[in-house]
């Protein structure tokens, strides 16, 4: 049966690259998009555009956000309520609001995914991160994005600094350096100082470093362009339909 799929964000860098996508892969269709400036873009001529929710006046198979931190919570909140099931690509949710979510998920008995990143090096970067903070409990996070990156923290480093805090056995040792200029030290999770880089010319980077007596461990990703994102959306378009609640994290369908 054609999967009938809605892409919020459509108009975006990753929303066109996700339509692109969707019209691609068999028994899956673009039906409709979700974006205020009502564009065309590259949705397919069938495709209905709403320019908010209220205007939605249907349920589609699946739902693909890719919009703002501002958005995103309602966004996903409807989705559930009408029982389409979310794929979200989009950052700056809060733990609080996830855990509601995931309440609400589990009351209307849709399954879906929450990923801070689709990229596999990303992926794989958490994962190798929270196997190395069992070893090595001091651990920095820099992280690099396009200057319009709507949001600071990235939900990565975020979500990989919560796996360090999670993994460590042992606590971090205290650094003793006084600011002379206010946030030089970034910002501050656990422990974990995460500072984020915004310049033009970057798409999606990040470092996570760890220190230890005599040694240190560095290790890196780097997504060159915005396709790199869409194996793992693939992998979610597919498996979507499996879950029976809000999966957060892409390694958790792998």
């Amino acid at each position: 049966m054609m999967k009938r799929v809605l892409i919020a964000g459509y108009t975006g860098a990753m929303g066109q690259k996700a339509v692109d996508l969707v019209a691609g892969m068999p028994d899956f269709e673009v039906a409709a998009g979700l974006a205020p400036s009502g564009k065309q873009g590259n949705l397919p001529a069938q495709a209905k555009i709403y320019r908010k929710l209220s205007e939605i006046n249907e349920s589609y198979d699946i739902w693909v956000d890719f919009t703002t931190p501002q958005a995103v919570f309602e966004n996903v909140q409807f989705a559930l309520q009408h029982h389409m099931r979310p794929i979200v690509g989009t950052t700056g949710l809060t733990d609080e609001q996830v855990q509601l979510l995931q309440k609400l998920a589990q009351t209307e008995g849709v399954g879906g995914l929450i990923a801070p990143n689709f990229g596999m090096s990303a992926v794989l970067l958490m994962k190798f991160a929270q196997l190395a903070a069992e070893f090595f409990p001091d651990a920095e996070i820099i992280e690099m994005h396009h200057a319009d990156k709507k949001d600071a923290p990235s939900g990565t480093a975020l979500a990989t600094a919560k796996l360090i805090a999670q993994a460590r056995q042992n606590s971090p040792e205290s650094a003793n350096s006084e600011e002379t200029l206010a946030g030089v030290r970034g910002g501050d999770y656990q422990g974990v100082k995460i500072h984020a880089v915004r310049l033009p010319g970057y798409i999606a980077h990040e470092q996570v470093l760890f220190g230890g007596p005599g040694e240190a461990l560095t290790i890196r990703q780097d997504s060159f362009d915005r396709s790199s994102f869409m194996s793992g959306v693939k992998v979610a378009l597919l498996k979507v339909a499996e879950l029976d609640h809000l999966v957060v994290g892409l390694e958790n369908i792998l």
